[in-house]
């Protein structure tokens, strides 16, 4: 699948591949989930676009920083609270776009 921006997505976009900026990345907070406590955190993705919800959990916060170029694959958007939101599959990643561009040399 071709690599998508952000005014492309919809909330039936699947299997998204998309390279933008962390615009904001706040202090993550602790929900309970039915496999116990997890770290999630609603981060802002930018590309030359426009700008939409990420959300992000666990391992995912810690391989990214705020103001960092990442590359996300293997996502999908839906609709939350009237606004669309990213998120990465259980298949999907997210890594600075620096590392993904040395994973490909």
């Amino acid at each position: 699948m071709p690599e998508m921006t952000v005014e492309e997505l919809d909330p039936e976009a699947d299997d998204v591949e998309i390279t933008g900026t962390i615009k904001e990345l706040p202090t993550p907070r602790a929900v309970s989930t039915r496999y116990g406590q997890k770290k999630i955190v609603t981060a802002v993705f930018e590309d030359d676009t426009g700008e939409i919800d990420l959300t992000l959990w666990e391992e995912e916060i810690e391989a990214i920083e705020e103001g960092a170029e990442v590359q996300i694959t293997g996502a999908y958007v839906r609709e939350w609270a009237e606004d669309i939101q990213l998120n990465i599959g259980r298949d999907g990643n997210i890594e600075m776009a620096d590392e993904a561009q040395e994973a490909d040399e």
